[in-house]
């Protein structure tokens, strides 16, 4: 038998299958998620359609619940494939990690059947009976405890994603805590504090994920660049700062209409604007690496995050603009809101997401992956080409609401004016889907397809196994 030295991998094989369970959850949410956003897109273009059997009411927050659900899971799997590797030992608690799998499938089921009943109790992001909130708490508990225990940061010179990793979870339970205050009277009483402190919250989560995805997006460009520098220097740490001053002030630029304290409004502000030197950061980077980006750019992961940095540029440019007051009094509440929402989720959050995904598979399910590379890849051009016409229709739909309002026009009239740009929304929502759901299958494919087992010798290169490997839970 070999030892775990001559086959490093084996080291990490009861993580990596809960690795890649999290991983199929994470795709399953984002297609049901996809599934329910397409039908609410329908019912805003025909608002009629299915209004008796599953109206609007209940197809938005299913859409949002799945999508943050997509979210957090997809960098939770990451956690699990990245964290024993960096710490060069075994998960310390397996067992605890097929735990949290288990409460989040039955948060998630029961959350779903609330919804589908019509019983509501949150707010937003988290519209479902608050005691649900402490079963979702529960279930993050064996991850943290296998975070630390596994881990064992020593942050004294440590790269940036521990920082990253750590800082997400954390946050997590302070903002799930804090969305949960408007449950006393003190807040619920007064609704300047209650929406203040429901914005902070909500906005700070947002940070927290952002923690976990940008954690294990610099991990992978790491083992991809193999320079252990790019998270160990100070520019990595500079803007590590960056995004966690973000994370805990940046949400103020949502309560601009709120009647709240001056300097809370002040202090976001100031903060938002920090954005520019990530932006600069990001313009100067994007010219140096451009004959890189071309050279690598057949390489999936790689691409994936290419196309995320692409759409960090555009969003970013729209983030500083809305937190600019002036603008923020006329773009509040518009379409020009939900554009900022969908090019953050999907053009960045999801990419990278995805990046992080495919990197997993390349290592844990290689033929398999290869298999379905080409159906993967066409189904990152059709998902970002008709994401950049899904986030177009966005603004110019909220530009036409902004003009219409500022001129006295009627809402119906608005509505009029504005509905070649639902229809291209409705058609590229569409294409969307497509895409996505075309990426979501293929990678579903690749979890469960049979994997011949490999194994790696000093002598014998690769040997392969007679028995196979089935899908992701052997």
């Amino acid at each position: 038998m070999l030892s775990h030295m001559s086959n490093p991998d084996a080291l990490y094989r009861r993580s990596d299958r809960i690795a890649l369970a999290f991983v199929a959850l994470a795709l399953c949410y984002l297609l049901l998620g996809l599934s329910f956003g397409l039908l609410g897109g329908l019912q805003y273009v025909l608002p009629a359609f299915l209004r008796t059997q599953l109206a609007f009411q209940k197809t938005r927050p299913l859409h949002v619940y799945l999508a943050t659900s997509w979210i957090f899971t997809a960098a939770q799997a990451g956690l699990y494939f990245y964290v024993p590797r960096v710490a060069g030992r075994p998960l310390r608690w397996p067992k605890g990690g097929w735990l949290h799998f288990a409460l989040q499938v039955v948060s998630s089921l029961l959350i779903i059947g609330c919804f589908f009943a019509g019983r509501f109790g949150g707010r937003e992001y988290l519209e479902f009976p608050p005691a649900l909130g402490m079963l979702i708490a529960l279930s993050w508990l064996p991850l943290a405890v296998n975070f630390f225990a596994t881990l064992r940061p020593r942050f004294r010179r440590a790269p940036v994603y521990y920082f990253s990793w750590t800082a997400g979870l954390l946050f997590f339970f302070i903002t799930l805590s804090e969305s949960y205050l408007w449950v006393s009277d003190y807040f619920f009483g007064n609704p300047v504090r209650d929406v203040t402190v429901q914005w902070k919250a909500l906005g700070s989560m947002v940070g927290s994920w952002n923690m976990l995805i940008y954690g294990c997006s610099l991990y992978v460009m790491q083992q991809l660049n193999g320079d252990k520098k790019l998270a160990q220097g100070r520019t990595a740490f500079f803007f590590f700062f960056l995004g966690f001053t973000n994370l805990l002030f940046n949400w103020g630029h949502h309560t601009y209409v709120v009647p709240a304290a001056p300097w809370v409004r002040s202090v976001s502000y100031a903060i938002s604007m920090t954005e520019l030197l990530l932006l600069a950061q990001l313009l100067f980077k994007f010219r140096r690496t451009m004959s890189e980006a071309r050279r690598r750019f057949h390489s999936l992961t790689f691409r994936l995050l290419s196309l995320a940095d692409g759409w960090i540029l555009l969003n970013l440019v729209l983030a500083i603009a809305l937190s600019v007051p002036a603008i923020n009094r006329y773009t509040h509440g518009t379409h020009i809101t939900v554009a900022h929402a969908m090019g953050a989720t999907i053009g960045i959050n999801s990419m990278l997401l995805l990046a992080s995904i495919s990197y997993m598979l390349t290592r844990a399910r290689p033929q398999g992956f290869a298999r379905e590379e080409t159906r993967i890849k066409l189904g990152v051009w059709i998902s970002n080409g008709s994401l950049l016409l899904f986030w177009i229709s966005l603004l110019g739909s909220g530009l036409v609401k902004i003009a219409g309002t500022s001129s006295g026009q009627s809402f119906a009239t608005i509505m009029q004016r504005a509905a070649p740009l639902f229809r291209l929304f409705a058609g590229s929502g569409a294409f969307l889907f497509a895409g996505l759901a075309l990426i979501v299958v293929s990678l579903l494919r690749v979890l469960w397809c049979r994997e011949p087992k490999t194994v790696q010798d000093p002598v014998v290169r690769s040997v392969v196994v007679a028995e196979p490997a089935a899908g992701i839970l052997r």
